[in-house]
């Protein structure tokens, strides 16, 4: 019986010893805060979109306006970012309530409404709701929110746009109707516009603006309500610690300069094509690249030639037709003439491997002709410009551009001299003559834009993919509705 109350009281005094020494731990613990926290783990967990504006896989990198802000956030605080992807907008709210992220990035306005749930940074940009609509000939464009009555109208659920509506519905317009999707990015919806499924869009004024060029036709007809500011979303429950981080962040001179630049990037992307240009490329991108795209991937493994660019000059040579024959006799999906067609093994001009493989083993024939010493992307304008109006004619286009002082070593400054080839005062002085020097610079531009817009559409097509395959795969319970996604998990965009 003594012994055992001996025991009892070491035992006692052995649990009193334990906690006195951890006690210090836990003190420091207790009175650390959120960001210490933050900074300890050594992550920082932002909640985010896949979209063209948020953050995509662009060549098998992440961008996107906010990636690479809330990037340039986790660099600041010396921490390594990790993003949580929801398929909602909902969900980027709930991912901050539940504290699975730290906070969302992903171009939310504040609201009266949002506000009382959650707290804001200070906000990093303005953006007003517009009202989109595809200009057809014979139907008037909608002017106030009555030419909205009675039509179908698409928005993104949850949005700001679903408030404004609300607000707008029981003050005024009481009949007013519309459908709110969660299915559908921005993108989506102004493809439902442009493809006259739905009669108008509200969303961002913003996003339309970044993307309107490439929705030929789709104009803004009026905003609803007033301008909204833009910011990162954080828990009310959080001491203070990252919000104050956020908003040092966010005004730090470097970090205004970081964000002019970001949003040159990523919102003032312009389509470099017309109207009927843009109509026509798209068109063929659905009805005949999908029969060749397997090919261009096959030569760009073998010839190590980017398969955008061998499918832009493809686009540029034939329209992607196999059967296409030139006046001059040259054929195929990429127009080879006989010499180049013997000169790389083609047999069958017409067969669209046999082209699309000749035409990029020739192109490196066509690129081993350029001075090494030039860097890409020149080296490869050079090979195009030279192969369309032939190599003496571009090196006396060098020759004019050294002699006025520029770089005859860069597309940018030689593709001025090119023009002056047509003119006597010119072509006179330099070694190979006269020259339509006007049609290579056309060339390479329009190849230069078929690059641009072929990869703006296999990003868009790419999240699109991303987003069914998440659908389908949560659909079987094999994914959370908001889950962790790993970086290298997200298909490449190109």
């Amino acid at each position: 019986m003594l012994f055992d109350l001996r025991r009892k009281t070491d035992v006692l005094h052995l649990l009193t010893f334990m906690v006195v020494l951890a006690l210090p731990a836990l003190v420091s613990f207790n009175s650390m805060t959120q960001l210490e926290a933050i900074q300890k783990n050594g992550q920082l967990r932002v909640a985010t979109r896949n979209t063209p504006s948020s953050y995509f896989i662009d060549k098998g990198q992440p961008a996107g306006f906010e990636y690479e802000l809330a990037q340039a956030f986790a660099e600041h605080i010396d921490v390594e970012l990790e993003l949580l992807v929801p398929d909602t907008i909902t969900g980027l709210f709930e991912a901050v309530k539940l504290r699975d992220a730290h906070l969302a990035a992903a171009g939310i306005n504040i609201s009266e409404t949002r506000s009382d749930l959650y707290q804001f940074s200070v906000p990093y940009s303005m953006s007003t709701s517009t009202v989109i609509y595809r200009e057809t000939r014979g139907k008037k464009a909608p002017k106030t929110t009555a030419d909205l009555v009675g039509k179908e109208l698409l928005i993104l659920a949850d949005s700001i746009q679903s408030e404004q509506l609300n607000a707008i519905k029981e003050s005024d317009y009481p009949e007013l109707a519309w459908h709110e999707t969660d299915e559908l990015t921005s993108t989506d919806i102004l493809d439902q516009v442009f493809n006259k499924n739905v009669d108008y869009a509200i969303v961002d004024s913003t996003i339309f603006e970044s993307q309107s060029s490439f929705y030929p036709g789709l104009k803004k007809a009026f905003t609803i309500g007033q301008a909204q500011p833009m910011a990162w979303v954080l828990s009310p429950n959080q001491d203070g610690s990252i919000r104050r981080a956020v908003n040092k962040f966010l005004q730090l001179p470097e970090t205004k300069t970081l964000i002019t630049q970001l949003k040159k990037k990523y919102f003032e992307r312009r389509n470099p094509l017309n109207y009927f240009d843009t109509v026509t490329f798209r068109r063929d991108m659905e009805t005949r690249l999908p029969k060749l795209e397997q090919y261009f991937y096959m030569a760009e493994q073998e010839t190590d030639i980017d398969w955008l660019l061998l499918a832009s000059v493809a686009y540029q040579e034939s329209h992607w037709k196999a059967d296409a024959v030139s006046p001059t006799g040259v054929k195929g999906i990429m127009m080879l003439t006989r010499a180049a067609a013997k000169e790389v093994g083609v047999t069958d001009r017409t067969d669209p491997i046999q082209s699309i493989m000749g035409g990029a083993k020739y192109l490196t024939i066509v690129k081993a002709k350029i001075p090494e010493r030039i860097p890409e992307p020149d080296r490869t304008w050079f090979a195009l410009a030279g192969y369309n109006v032939g190599f003496g004619h571009l090196e006396d286009a060098r020759v004019l551009a050294q002699r006025a002082d520029k770089n005859p070593d860069s597309w940018k400054d030689v593709r001025q001299f090119l023009p002056l080839l047509s003119k006597a005062r010119y072509f006179k002085t330099v070694k190979h003559g006269y020259a339509r020097g006007q049609e290579p610079v056309q060339y390479v531009s329009n190849i230069q834009k078929y690059i641009e817009l072929l990869k703006w559409e296999k990003q868009i097509a790419a999240i699109r993919r991303a987003r069914e395959e998440a659908a389908k795969a949560e659909q079987e319970d094999e994914l959370e509705p908001a889950t962790l996604l790993e970086l290298d998990d997200i298909p490449s965009a190109l």
